[in-house]
C-alpha cells in the first residue's frame, strides 16, 4: 500500500518501491508567483483530501543548458506555480533517522530537485532521510531590486530547512540530527547558510562540494547587475515591475546579461564582486545584506558563526574543464594567451612557471584548466576549511580524481555527483557507459557515514596534517596534495 502522511500543508500519498517510500513535489511555500515572486516565502496554502507526492514538481524557471552542455549537463525544466517544493525519499518503516537535506547547484540560474542524478533513493536505502530543494534562481532568487527583500533563494532554502524542522517527523527523520549538503552554487549556499543567523540551529552538519566561502557580491554590485537587466527589458529595477513581467522574459533577459559580463568582464562596469565571484562564468550569487548573509561566509565562519558544525568540503581535480573544454576554449589557448589571462585574472606571482613545471606534457589550454581550476575553486576551499578549523570546527576534505573517458573532461565540475548518490547509471552522458560501480559504492558510503555519524571515514584536516582523500579507482588518503600550487594562492 502507497504510504500517507501528514505535513503541515495537508495529507501526501507518496509511492512505496523496493523498501523505499518516496513523496516528490511537496510544496514547503505558498506559490511565489506574480507579486509573490519578489517576495519572501509565505506559509504553504493547506490543501482538501490526500494530494499526490508521486512526481516531481514544477522548477523555478529557467532555461535549460545550451549546447555544447547540454550533451554532458542535464537539465529539468518543469513549468509551473508550486516550484517551492522538496521531494523526500525515506526508508519504509523509519522512525528517528538521519536526515540529509540537498541544496542543488546550477550557477544560481539552473537546477532541480528533479534531476535524475539526484535520486535519494540510495541514501534512503541505507538508512537516510533525504530531502531534496527546489528555490528561487536567477533575478527572484538573488538580483537587487526595489521593493524587494534580498536573498529572497537563500530565503527560500531557509524556509526549506524549517519545514524539515517541522515536517521530517513523518517521515521517520530526526530533526534534531540533520545534515545539509550541496553542490557549485548549492556548495556555496551551504557556506553561506553556515553564516547566517537565519540558518541557525537549522542543520547540525554540512557538506560543501566544488563550493567556497567567498561566492557573494556587494548590493552595490549585485544593483548594477539587476539594472542591465531591467536595461534589457525596458523596465525599471523594482519587484514591481518585474513581477508585472512574462518570468520567460526574465529569464532570456538573464541570460543575455551573464553573455554581456562573459564578453566584457569589465569592473568599471559590473562591479568587482561580481567577476570575483565567478570569475566571469556567473552573474547571481548570495547578497551581503547584513541580515541574511551578514559579511563574506569564510570570515563569518572564521569568527565561530559555525564551529560545532562538522564540515565535509572537497573539489574535482579538474573542475574548469567542464566550463572550457566542451566549449573549444581550452583548444584555443596559446602559450601567448596565458600571461594574457593572469593579468585579466589577477594571477599570483610564479603562477604560470609553477604550474607548467609541474606538467610538462601540458598544453597551454590545460594549463589554463589547472589554474583555474584552483583560482575559482580549490584555493576557496582550502581557506573554508582552514577559516573553520581555526573557529574549533572538525574537517574532512576530499578530491575527486577518477577522469572521465567523454569529451576530453577529465575530473571535472559535476562528475562526482552520481558516484556521492549512487546513481551513475542515470549520468551516463557525463560519466561514460563503464564507470566504476565500486568507487560510487566507496563515495556514497562516505557521504551516509558523514550524515549518519559525522565521519566520512579517514582521518580529520589540520593545518599540521593536512589529510586529504583522494577518491579516484585507487582511492588513498593524501597529505597536502599539490601544496607548492596552493601556496601561491595564499
Amino acid at each position: 500500500m502507497d504510504p500517507v502522511v501528514r505535513v503541515s500543508g495537508g495529507l501526501v500519498r507518496g509511492v512505496a518501491r523496493g523498501g523505499v517510500n518516496a513523496f516528490l513535489g511537496i510544496p514547503y511555500a505558498a506559490p511565489a508567483v506574480e507579486a509573490d515572486r519578489y517576495r519572501a516565502p509565505q506559509p504553504v496554502i493547506p490543501w482538501e483530501g490526500v494530494r499526490a507526492a508521486t512526481e516531481h514538481g514544477p522548477t523555478a524557471a529557467q532555461s535549460a543548458y545550451p549546447s555544447p552542455m547540454d550533451t554532458v549537463l542535464p537539465s529539468s525544466v518543469a513549468p509551473g506555480d508550486e516550484y517551492l517544493n522538496v521531494s523526500v525519499w525515506a526508508p519504509e518503516g523509519a522512525e528517528a533517522l538521519p536526515v540529509m537535506v540537498w541544496i542543488h547547484g546550477g550557477a544560481f540560474v539552473r537546477g532541480a530537485n528533479s534531476v535524475p542524478t539526484y535520486d535519494g533513493v540510495a541514501f534512503a536505502r541505507d538508512g537516510v532521510v533525504m530531502v531534496g530543494v527546489n528555490y528561487r534562481l536567477g533575478v527572484p532568487g538573488f538580483a537587487v531590486l526595489e521593493g524587494a527583500p534580498t536573498n529572497l533563494g537563500l530565503r527560500d532554502q531557509i524556509a526549506a530547512l524549517e519545514w524539515v524542522r517541522d515536517n521530517v517527523t513523518a517521515f521517520g527523520g530526526n530533526p534534531d540530527d540533520v545534515t545539509v549538503f550541496g553542490e557549485s552554487a548549492g556548495g556555496m549556499s551551504v557556506a553561506t547558510l553556515m553564516a547566517s543567523p537565519a540558518a541557525s540551529g537549522l542543520f547540525h552538519r554540512a557538506a560543501v562540494q566544488s563550493g567556497g566561502g567567498t561566492a557573494v557580491c556587494t548590493l552595490d554590485d549585485a544593483r548594477r547587475v539587476g539594472a542591465e537587466v531591467a536595461a534589457h527589458l525596458g523596465v525599471p529595477a523594482t519587484a514591481e515591475a518585474f513581477a508585472a513581467l512574462d518570468p520567460e522574459a526574465v529569464v532570456a533577459a538573464q541570460t543575455a546579461v551573464a553573455l554581456a559580463i562573459q564578453a566584457d568582464p569589465d569592473p568599471g562596469r559590473w562591479g568587482s564582486s561580481v567577476l570575483a565571484g565567478g570569475l566571469g562564468i556567473m552573474s547571481f550569487f548570495p547578497v551581503i545584506d547584513g541580515d541574511v548573509v551578514p559579511g563574506v561566509p569564510e570570515e563569518v565562519i572564521g569568527q565561530g558563526a559555525s564551529a560545532g558544525v562538522p564540515l565535509l568540503i572537497g573539489t574535482t581535480r579538474d573542475e574548469f574543464r567542464l566550463f572550457l573544454v566542451p566549449t573549444g576554449v581550452a583548444a584555443g589557448v596559446t602559450a601567448e594567451v596565458l600571461p594574457l589571462l593572469a593579468r585579466r585574472y589577477g594571477w599570483p606571482q610564479h603562477v604560470l612557471d609553477t604550474y607548467a613545471a609541474n606538467r610538462p606534457a601540458a598544453s597551454p589550454g590545460d594549463l589554463a584548466c589547472a589554474i583555474l581550476t584552483d583560482a575559482a575553486f580549490r584555493a576557496p576551499t582550502a581557506r573554508l576549511a582552514a577559516a573553520h578549523h581555526a573557529a574549533g570546527g572538525t574537517v574532512q576534505v576530499y578530491e575527486f580524481d577518477w577522469e572521465t573517458p567523454v569529451a576530453g573532461l577529465g575530473a571535472c565540475h559535476a562528475l562526482e555527483l552520481a558516484f556521492v548518490f549512487d546513481t551513475l547509471g542515470r549520468a551516463v552522458p557525463m560519466v561514460g557507459e563503464a564507470a566504476p560501480q565500486p568507487l560510487a559504492e566507496q563515495m556514497h558510503r562516505a557521504w551516509v557515514g558523514f550524515g549518519r555519524w559525522g565521519d566520512a571515514g579517514w582521518p580529520r584536516w589540520t593545518p599540521e596534517r593536512p589529510a586529504v582523500m583522494t577518491f579516484g579507482v585507487a582511492s588513498s588518503v593524501v597529505e597536502a596534495p599539490r601544496a607548492d600550487e596552493l601556496a601561491l594562492w595564499g
